[in-house]
């Protein structure tokens, strides 16, 4: 059953959201969750703005030369070094205080964030996924519920990554490029324009999205990603990605498989009602990149120049985005009776190469809470949430 929020806490999340919108902006303490390539752009980008700064990493060896600085360094779009206040992995201490955290790790470390914070998580915080992949605010809200929280953080997903970046060390980052619109939204949704508010004091690049499954269903790396690796392969194993992944690995051919599996997307989201945003629709919305193809779009792109491939395919573009994007996608057709094809067999094709089975692991309508519901009642889900 789904729940309305009590006139008391709805009056008491408002204050909380007021209360941040007052606070002065250098006075916002941020964590971030997660040290790998966007966690330490962003940590250190929001650090050089100005704003209080910590950063969680499970592992020790990733965070220890921030701690050890101090700081993190930033070269490209954004340059600079930041101060980071705390770098730990000592999850209760880099949370207890922060206003906002941003969980930036490979979608399917979100299950485990969750579990992690659960204990020492406030509700006046706002949790943001960065991004939520498909389903990921779902699936985030869901464990801690199984944590056994009480009152819950406001929980936001993001389209995509604001940034293209990459880790260029221990505590240095590159910032290619970054987006010029990123759409939010948060469960349930009519929290976003509050939380935008908040979040806009550090990144106007967030606009409000419709609801998650809007953001859900225009989740673009579901599309570049899995296939654009596992078409690349051999390419891949040859070179250790001594290649530009878009410029080189989107060829003709490939950005036509793309198309097809960009198309199955939109036709499972026009299931529900929801109106996603195209893979070349998106790349002008993002980039500003623009073509009559998808082909000439993604290369029209100054923003993927200089991006190599992977070096390897035990790599998140196909262990997250496979069972964290395409599979949801796959079962959520299911269930509405559309057929989706080219992206079961990408989702195939990457489980015999990695051997794994990612329709088993990813996330389904099971595990996402959807099962057996109508459009309707999925619907009423992401306005009124279940909180």
């Amino acid at each position: 059953m789904i729940k309305k929020i009590t006139n008391e806490t709805d009056a008491r999340r408002k204050q909380y959201i007021k209360n941040l919108i007052k606070k002065p902006a250098k006075e916002l303490r941020f964590c971030v969750l997660g040290a790998g390539h966007g966690g330490m752009a962003m940590a250190g980008h929001l650090a050089i703005m100005g704003f209080k700064v910590n950063i969680f990493n499970r592992g020790r060896k990733r965070i220890r030369l921030i701690s050890h600085r101090k700081g993190i360094k930033v070269e490209g779009e954004i340059q600079g070094v930041g101060e980071i206040e705390l770098a730990s992995s000592n999850i209760k201490e880099c949370i207890d205080n922060a206003d906002i955290l941003m969980v930036v790790v490979p979608a399917n470390g979100h299950r485990f964030m969750a579990k992690t914070c659960a204990p020492y998580l406030k509700e006046n915080q706002i949790a943001i996924l960065n991004p939520g992949r498909t389903g990921g605010a779902l699936e985030f809200f869901h464990t801690l519920k199984k944590e056994g929280l009480k009152k819950f953080p406001f929980i936001a997903e993001t389209q995509t990554f604001i940034y293209a970046s990459r880790a260029l060390g221990p505590a240095q980052a590159k910032i290619f490029s970054i987006k010029n619109s990123v759409p939010l939204a948060t469960l349930p949704a009519y929290w976003i324009p509050g939380v935008i508010k908040v979040i806009n004091r550090a990144f106007p690049q967030f606009v409000p999205g419709d609801n998650i499954f809007k953001t859900s269903f225009d989740n673009i790396g579901a599309i570049f990603h899995p296939a654009l690796t596992v078409l690349n392969a051999a390419w891949i194993e040859e070179t250790h990605g001594d290649f530009e992944y878009y410029i080189q690995g989107a060829s003709k051919s490939v950005s036509k498989v793309l198309e097809r599996l960009d198309k199955e997307r939109l036709e499972v989201a026009a299931a529900l009602g929801i109106k996603a945003l195209s893979a070349k629709n998106w790349l002008y919305t993002a980039y500003s990149a623009s073509g009559k193809d998808l082909y000439e779009a993604i290369h029209a792109n100054p923003g993927y120049l200089g991006i190599k491939a992977p070096d390897r395919l035990n790599h998140r573009y196909i262990d997250e985005d496979v069972p964290m994007s395409l599979v949801p996608l796959a079962s959520i057709g299911d269930m509405l009776k559309v057929k989706t094809p080219c992206i079961k067999f990408i989702i195939s094709l990457a489980s015999f190469m990695r051997g794994k089975d990612f329709l088993k692991e990813g996330r389904t309508v099971e595990k996402l809470g959807l099962k057996g519901m109508s459009i309707k009642d999925i619907r009423l889900l992401a306005v009124s949430g279940e909180i």
